[in-house]
C-alpha cells in the first residue's frame, strides 16, 4: 500500500493499493474509491465483544473494509475536521493510544481496540476521557488530529501538564493522570478548569492546537436560540 496526504486545512488521505490489499475504518470515512474496490461490513474480528469495546472507545460497532479487486485500487478518507491526518507504522510493542474518534483509517492487519484509564480521576476528571482508542497488531494506521499538532519526546518520569482536550494521542508507554490546579483564585477564577492532564514518560506524545471541544464552546455563544 502506497498513501499520499493532501489538502489543508482539512486533508485526505489517498491510498493505492495492489490487487487483494484491504483498508479498514469505522466511521463510514470513505470519500472516494475505483469501482473495483470492494465494502464489506462486519464486526472487523474478535466477535461482538471486541466490536462492543471499539463502540464504547467512539467508534462503530461495525468495521468497514475495502479490499482492491482484480488489479490495483485507489481510496481516499478525508478528515471530518480542519485538522491533520498523520500515519504511523504500528508493530507489536509499539502500540498507540488515541482520542476518541481519532481513528481515520488502517491497514487490515491493524486492530483498534478499547483502552481504560488505570486510574480513575485521569479517566473522570482529566479531559481526555474515561476511555480511549488503543491501536496494535502491525501495520500503517491514519489518525484524526484537530488543528495543528505539537509532538514531544518524554525521557523516563518526565512529565507534561496538559489543558482538557489538547492531547490527541501517546505512545503505550506513557502513562496519564490528573491534577488540581493549585490555589483557590487559580482553580475558581483563572479560567483553566478545576483539573489538568499530566502526562508521563518515557514516549512520544502528540498534542493538538484546536480540540473540537474547545471550538464547540467557542461558538456557543453566538448560535441563535428561539429567545433571539
Amino acid at each position: 500500500m502506497e498513501y499520499r496526504i493532501e489538502g489543508t486545512p482539512l486533508p485526505v488521505v489517498i491510498c493505492d493499493l495492489q490487487a487483494g490489499e484491504t483498508m479498514i475504518t469505522e466511521r463510514g470515512s470513505m470519500s472516494w474509491m475505483t469501482a473495483n474496490m470492494k465494502m464489506e461490513t462486519n464486526t472487523g474480528g474478535g466477535g461482538f465483544g471486541r466490536a462492543l469495546s471499539r463502540m464504547f472507545a467512539g467508534e462503530s460497532l461495525f468495521q468497514n473494509r475495502y479490499t482492491a479487486q482484480g488489479g490495483p485500487g485507489t481510496i481516499a478518507f478525508a478528515a471530518s475536521f480542519p485538522g491533520n491526518i498523520r500515519p504511523f507504522q504500528i508493530r507489536p510493542g509499539r502500540d498507540l493510544i488515541l482520542q476518541k474518534r481519532g481513528f481515520l483509517a488502517a491497514e487490515s492487519t491493524v486492530e483498534v481496540s478499547v483502552h481504560f484509564q488505570k486510574k480513575l480521576g485521569a479517566g473522570f476528571f482529566g479531559g481526555e476521557g474515561f476511555i480511549l482508542q488503543k491501536i496494535s497488531g502491525s501495520g500503517i494506521v491514519f489518525a484524526e488530529f484537530d488543528g495543528h499538532v505539537v509532538e514531544y519526546d518524554l525521557l523516563p518520569g518526565e512529565s507534561m501538564i496538559v489543558d482538557t482536550g489538547h492531547l490527541a494521542a501517546m505512545d503505550a508507554s506513557c502513562s496519564m493522570d490528573i491534577r488540581t490546579v493549585g490555589g483557590a483564585k487559580n482553580m475558581f477564577l483563572g479560567g483553566e478548569g478545576l483539573f489538568n492532564t499530566v502526562v508521563t514518560g518515557p514516549g512520544r506524545i502528540y498534542l493538538q492546537t484546536m480540540p473540537i471541544y474547545n471550538v464547540a464552546k467557542a461558538i456557543i455563544p453566538y448560535i441563535p436560540t428561539d429567545k433571539d
